[in-house]
Order: C-alpha cells, then structure tokens, then sequence
C-alpha cells in the first residue's frame, strides 16, 4: 500500500515510485513519488492528499461516500505520521 495515498501498490501501472537512484520505491506509488521526490508538492498535508484522492475516485465513477471511507486511513501512513 502507498504509505502516501494508500493505493493498493499491486494495482500501480508504474509497479511503485522510483528513487533517485531509478530503483523501485518501496514505499510510494508511481502517481506519487518520483526520481526521489513527491510528485505534488502542493499535496503536504494528510487532509489535501484525501481530498485529492476523493476527487479523482469521483472522478472515476466512486460514489462519494466510498470514496470518504476509502481514504479514511489516510493519515495513519508512514508520510503523515508526525
């Protein structure tokens, strides 16, 4: 699971994130996390990484209360833990 947005890492079409280094991240999807840096630097909060994770769930057809309880775990990942 993405420790940023929690996408399953199985269904990742990039098959994870990459390091700087190009070796798979093991952590961070490909939507993500990129040659080592996150790929929406806007996105710095737990809150704003579900509120963008609904918006695109929506957008694929997600009813919205799905979408909230699927994004419920959001801040309990690696990346937003203080």
């Amino acid at each position: 699971m993405c420790q940023s947005c929690s996408m399953p890492l199985k269904k990742d079409p990039g098959a994870g994130g990459t390091e700087k280094n190009g070796s798979k991240s093991e952590l961070y999807c490909s939507f993500c996390y990129s040659d080592g840096t996150f790929s929406h630097p806007e996105v710095d909060t737990a809150k704003k990484m579900q509120a963008m994770v609904k918006k695109v769930m929506k957008g694929k057809g997600v009813p919205g209360f799905l979408a909230g309880i699927m994004t419920w775990g959001i801040p309990k990942l690696s990346r937003w833990k203080k």
